[in-house]
Order: structure tokens, then C-alpha cells, then sequence
């Protein structure tokens, strides 16, 4: 009998439906034992999200500060597993607080010590550095990553920044104004996932990852995007300076995040679409380490 184990954390219910697809295939196979481990907060986060406490939340997020988990139930403890299947949302451009705080727990590295992981990200659409950071903290653990799977909202950068937060702001997954596309990962994306589920059956079945992420890539399991790539590695750079200046300052904590979100609409709206711009004008020049970094970021490879 193999063990796998699914971890996730859910606030919309996105991650959980993903997970479940993935997963269904697994569970059909008789020789299969599937357990769900969903992470539990000690402080629950809210939502629908409110403007200040969505914010409040970014130091900690992007410094990848843990927060106290609940304890794993002993009955997930106690197995031994052959395959864990790691489910993850990106916050402000780093691995969620409950994914983050999980796996700098000490339930994580008993779990995870020498067991094969696919990791599976539901994320607007940049979760390219928060892969590396995931890929750390797997290896701290003494984990194998094996494949990687990464479900993005499919639609402009633009548009999707307006139909998430209206997402997160009002808890429902809804046109908004009845003219904008769905928010999130679409349900064709979510329902056709089964496809991962059927080809990690096999490789768990034959005990072989190591083609696994090329048959994931066979089936469109990453795309890799260069200008969202380079987006993300400014995000990171800047989020670094705002996320320790402010992670300093108790006191004036609350004026400060105010602050940052006025930055961070000006950066969405005014200098993001520049970014785009110089990268289309730049692009025939950066070819070759474009492909290199395109390549790179389909693989499970750590630099």
C-alpha cells in the first residue's frame, strides 16, 4: 500500500478544489492510501479579507516570518509516506504565511524528511521566486522535490490585479460588474488537473520521478512567462526594502503600510505597464538568457 500525503491551506476554497482534482485519480487506485492534512492557523486569518488586516499582512508574508500552526493530528504523524503532494498560494510575492509556517515547523521535517514532493501552486500569476523560496525550505526539510505544477489566472496581469482583490475583498468568485472575466485559476483549469493526477499515479506506482516534471511539462503544467519572470525579481527587490523598513517600525507600522499601498497602486498602474514596455524593446537583445530562464523555471532545479 502507498501513503500520499496532501497538504494545503484554503481560505476561497480555490486550493482545495484544485487538490481534489489532482488527487482523484489517486484515490481510485486500490493500492493507494490518500490522507488530507489542511494547515490550521492558531490565529485565523479572515475572509473575505478587509483592506487594513490584507496589508497588515505583507512584512511577515514577504520576510516569510511563521506563525503559530496548530498541531498536525497525530494520526497524519504516524504514517510513513511515500509522496507528498504540496499545495501553496503566493502572498505578496512569497509562499502564504500558512504555507511558510508549516514548513518551518517541526511536524514539516518529520513529514517530509527523505519523501518525494510535487508542489502544486494556485496563484494569480507570479509564483516563479516563490518557487525558489518553497525549494529552500523543502531542502531545509530534507525533502525530494520532484515535480512542480503551477495553475495561474490565465487572463492580462491588469485585469486579473482587479478581479482578485475584488475576489478577496467581497469572498465571492464572481464577474465583477457583471463585464470582468472570473478571478482565479479557471474551473476548465481546475477540472482538467486530473490529467496530473493520472501521470503522478504512475510515477508513484513505478517509484520513478525522475522524468516525472517532463511529463508534467508535456502537459502544460508550467508556463513561464519572461516579462512576469522579470516583474517578479523587481517585485522581490522592492518588496525587500519596504517589507524591512516597516517590519521596524511598530510605532508607526499603520502609516507606513498606507503608505506602501499608495506605492504599490502607482507601481501596478504607472510603472509596470514601462516595465513592459522596455522589455518588448529590449527582448531581441536577451534572447539567449531569456530561453535560459524560461527553461529554468519549468524545471524542479534549484541554482
Amino acid at each position: 500500500m502507498k501513503n500520499v500525503l496532501v497538504v494545503y491551506f484554503s481560505q476561497s476554497g480555490q486550493l482545495k478544489e484544485i487538490a481534489d482534482a489532482i488527487t482523484e485519480p489517486l484515490e481510485a487506485m486500490q493500492d493507494v492510501n490518500v490522507s488530507f492534512y489542511c494547515i490550521e492557523m492558531e490565529k485565523p486569518f479572515p475572509f473575505p479579507w478587509v483592506k487594513e488586516s490584507f496589508f497588515d499582512v505583507f512584512p511577515e508574508s514577504f520576510l516569510q516570518i511563521p506563525a503559530q500552526i496548530k498541531p498536525v493530528s497525530q494520526e497524519i504523524l504516524d504514517k510513513k509516506y511515500d509522496l507528498v503532494l504540496f499545495h501553496y498560494q503566493v502572498w505578496f510575492l512569497s509562499p502564504s504565511i500558512p504555507a511558510n509556517s508549516f514548513l518551518k515547523s517541526p511536524q514539516a521535517k518529520q513529514l517530509l524528511q527523505s519523501v518525494p514532493v510535487v508542489t502544486i501552486s494556485g496563484s494569480r500569476n507570479m509564483w516563479f521566486l516563490a518557487q525558489e523560496k518553497i525549494k529552500t525550505l523543502l531542502k531545509e526539510n530534507g525533502a525530494l522535490l520532484k515535480g512542480n505544477i503551477a495553475l495561474v489566472d490565465r487572463v492580462g496581469n491588469l485585469i486579473s490585479v482587479i478581479t482578485i482583490v475584488e475576489w478577496m475583498f467581497s469572498g465571492k468568485k464572481e464577474k465583477h460588474l457583471g463585464i470582468f472575466p472570473l478571478p482565479g485559476v479557471s474551473q476548465k483549469d481546475i477540472e482538467e488537473s486530473q490529467k496530473f493526477g493520472h501521470t503522478i499515479g504512475q510515477a508513484l506506482q513505478n517509484n520513478h520521478y525522475d522524468d516525472l516534471q517532463e511529463k508534467l511539462l508535456a502537459q502544460d503544467a508550467v508556463r513561464v512567462s519572461p516579462y512576469l519572470v522579470a516583474v517578479d525579481k523587481k517585485g522581490n527587490f522592492i518588496f525587500s526594502k519596504w517589507s524591512a523598513f516597516i517590519i521596524k517600525r511598530a510605532n508607526t507600522r499603520k502609516k507606513w503600510l498606507k503608505v506602501f499601498v499608495v506605492y504599490l497602486v502607482l507601481a501596478i498602474w504607472v510603472i509596470s505597464p514601462i516595465v513592459y514596455i522596455l522589455h518588448l524593446i529590449t527582448y531581441p537583445f536577451k534572447i539567449n538568457k531569456i530561453k535560459k530562464t524560461v527553461k529554468y523555471f519549468k524545471t524542479v532545479q534549484s541554482v
